[in-house]
């Protein structure tokens, strides 16, 4: 039908003529309360909004000569930031001479990573960054 005709049809039943196809050859259109439509509309990106998920970068900060009892500590925060959810970026901090000993923090890092490889993933591999070495571990799903 013409749209003029599809326009009459649209004001005696107080509804807006929206094109659903424009590009189409005709173009298809369609009856609807569009202001009824919009509203539904925010109300499901709303909703949606809701149910997302944070996922918060949560950090554990280490020094290359850390003792047993201090990195079980660690080693249990990270399993709780895991468990709830978040991701961990486990830091070593290098001061002074200690910058010549990469080779230990590495190691360090790849003890962690085995610890807690029941509750989370690498997902990114040991890095230098200036005088911190650093990695994060992702929650398993």
């Amino acid at each position: 039908m013409s749209a003029r005709d599809a326009q009459i049809i649209a004001n005696k039943r107080q509804l807006d003529l929206v094109k659903v196809a424009p590009n189409a050859n005709p173009p298809v259109c369609k009856l609807m309360d569009y202001g009824k439509y919009k509203y539904q509309q925010t109300k499901k990106e709303k909703e949606a909004r809701k149910k997302q998920k944070i996922i918060e970068v949560k950090e554990i900060r280490m020094t290359p000569g850390i003792e047993d009892h201090d990195f079980n500590v660690k080693v249990k925060s990270a399993q709780k930031f895991l468990k709830d959810g978040n991701k961990v970026k486990v830091t070593i901090r290098f001061r002074g001479r200690e910058m010549n000993y990469t080779d230990i923090a590495n190691d360090l890092l790849n003890r962690f990573a085995e610890v807690l490889k029941d509750d989370g993933i690498v997902e990114k591999k040991p890095v230098i960054d200036n005088k911190n070495m650093f990695m994060i571990i992702s929650p398993k799903e």
